[in-house]
């Protein structure tokens, strides 16, 4: 028998699965302390002592002491079948045991891997679905605000900074708004633009901050502002990030309701 059979027997030895003449075989090969078998039998129980420290995530309580169960079982299995021990060797586990102390450590691994990756899984499910969540309650408030005759529909144009770009606001006193615009440049680093509410003769009231993707294109959910009931208009400046609570920098958009 070459190392490579012997390495075979080895790995299916300490995973449970050798069993009839193949196991008595490989048994009686550990009985004679042939050097390669112990050998071939010592490197594959300390790569799966390895493999089960290196479990990347704890399972649930459940799943372990489902595993766990499953191991006392084999262990008494495989304690029950045997007829006489296999000799020890120093740094070898007692061959009896050896076997179903190796095919549970590969099946806590294999449980744990399955369960950290299943535990992820579900977790991405759950955010995509708050996420679609997030979507269809905007796309209602949105609809809600489109049906109502109080709602104003106000046109921005761009102004010299970026003469192409355009804009349009839905606007509704009680339920907000939402602000899209197309055309606007890349904001500098540390700059975002800044959506201001012109009302009467007061000074602007500030609807948000945000940014535009590579395309010039970005958008804006405006929650109602406090003491403002009516718009004259919108507009739109280049800030600091994070805007200011009055404007400072240069228009880019205007638009009268």
């Amino acid at each position: 028998m070459n190392r490579d059979e012997i390495g075979e027997l080895a790995a299916a030895y300490a995973l449970g699965g050798l069993e009839g003449a193949e196991r008595a075989r490989f048994e009686a090969l550990l009985q004679a302390d042939d050097h390669d078998a112990v050998a071939a039998l010592r490197d594959f129980e300390d790569t799966l002592t390895g493999l089960a420290a290196a479990a990347p995530e704890a399972p649930p309580p459940a799943v372990k002491a489902a595993l766990m169960a499953r191991i006392a079982a084999a262990a008494g299995e495989r304690a029950a079948a045997t007829e006489r021990p296999l000799p020890r060797r120093g740094a070898v586990w007692p061959a009896v045991l050896s076997a179903a102390m190796a095919a549970g450590l590969a099946a806590i691994v294999v449980g744990w891997t399955v369960s950290a990756r299943y535990e992820k899984r579900l977790d991405a499910l759950a955010r995509d679905a708050d996420r679609l969540k997030a979507d269809l309650r905007s796309q209602q408030e949105i609809i809600t605000i489109l049906r109502d005759p109080a709602t104003q529909m106000v046109a921005l144009a761009g102004l010299p900074p970026a003469p192409a770009a355009r804009a349009r606001m839905l606007w509704h006193a009680k339920a907000g708004g939402l602000f899209v615009t197309t055309g606007l440049p890349a904001a500098p680093e540390g700059k975002a633009y800044q959506l201001w509410a012109i009302a009467g003769s007061g000074a602007p009231v500030s609807a948000g901050v945000f940014n535009v993707d590579a395309s010039g294109a970005g958008s804006l959910s405006v929650h109602p502002l406090p003491g403002v009931a009516t718009v004259d208009g919108f507009a739109v400046t280049l800030e600091p990030a994070g805007g200011l609570p009055a404007p400072s920098g240069a228009m880019y958009l205007l638009g009268k309701s």
